[in-house]
C-alpha cells in the first residue's frame, strides 16, 4: 500500500468522467493495488472518502469510510465500503428537494484543500455497485451518509462539491471553524443532528 498524491482544484483529472471498470479486472493485482493505496490515502489525509480520480486514476472506484474522523467530528460512524462502477439513484422526487427530502451539510474535498461550502442533496438514495471481489451489491443510505456516497460519485463525472454549494457559503478552513456553529454544519432536513433546529 501507498499513500498517493491527490489532485487538486484545477488539474484536468478532476473534471473528466471516469472509465467504468471491466469485471474481470476488478480482481487484478493492478486493480487490488489501486484500491488499498484509496484506502490509505483516505485514512491519512483524514477524509471521509476517496475517488480514484483524486489519485490520478480515472475510473470507477470510490472508498468511504468514516471512524473517529478529526475533519468531521460530527459524523456518525460508516464502515469501510468499496464501491465499483457504482451507480447512484435518488429516491427522492423532483428537481427542487422539499425540506424533509434534504440533508445539507458543509462540505470539505481532499481536491479543494481548506475550503468548506454548504450543499443541500437528497436525503435518500439508492446505491448498485460491485465490491472489491467483483460481487454485486446494493446499499439505501440516508443522511448524512447518503451526502457522502453522492458526493465521491460525483468525481467520477467530474463534478466537485463546488459546483453543487450555496456560492454565497463557500468559506476557507478557518472562517467556517470561527463563524458556523457545530450545530448547523449538518442539517439533515428529515432529521436534525446535533440538536439542529428542524427547518420548517
Amino acid at each position: 500500500m501507498a499513500i498517493r498524491k491527490i489532485a487538486q482544484l484545477g488539474e484536468p483529472v478532476l473534471r473528466q468522467r471516469a472509465s467504468p471498470v471491466a469485471l474481470a479486472e476488478i480482481r487484478s493485482e493492478k486493480l487490488q493495488a489501486l484500491i488499498d493505496d484509496m484506502i490509505e490515502t483516505m485514512r491519512d489525509a483524514d477524509g471521509a472518502g476517496l475517488a480514484a480520480p483524486q489519485i490520478y486514476e480515472s475510473v470507477r472506484i470510490a472508498v468511504i469510510e468514516v471512524e473517529q474522523n478529526p475533519r468531521y467530528p460530527a459524523l456518525a460512524p460508516v464502515p469501510l465500503t468499496i464501491l465499483v462502477n457504482p451507480v447512484v439513484t435518488s429516491e427522492v422526487g423532483g428537481s427542487e428537494l422539499a425540506s424533509d427530502d434534504a440533508v445539507e451539510m458543509f462540505e470539505g474535498c481532499l481536491s479543494v484543500a481548506g475550503v468548506r461550502g454548504r450543499v443541500r442533496r437528497p436525503r435518500r438514495v439508492r446505491v448498485t455497485a460491485h465490491d472489491r471481489d467483483g460481487k454485486p451489491f446494493e446499499l439505501r443510505w440516508e443522511g448524512v451518509r447518503a451526502a457522502i456516497v453522492q458526493h465521491e460519485c460525483d468525481h467520477l463525472d467530474g463534478v466537485l462539491f463546488v459546483d453543487r454549494a450555496d456560492p454565497r457559503s463557500l468559506t476557507f478552513l478557518r472562517e467556517y471553524e470561527r463563524h458556523v456553529p457545530l450545530e448547523r454544519r449538518i442539517l439533515d432536513r428529515g432529521q436534525p443532528v446535533l440538536g439542529a433546529p428542524k427547518a420548517s
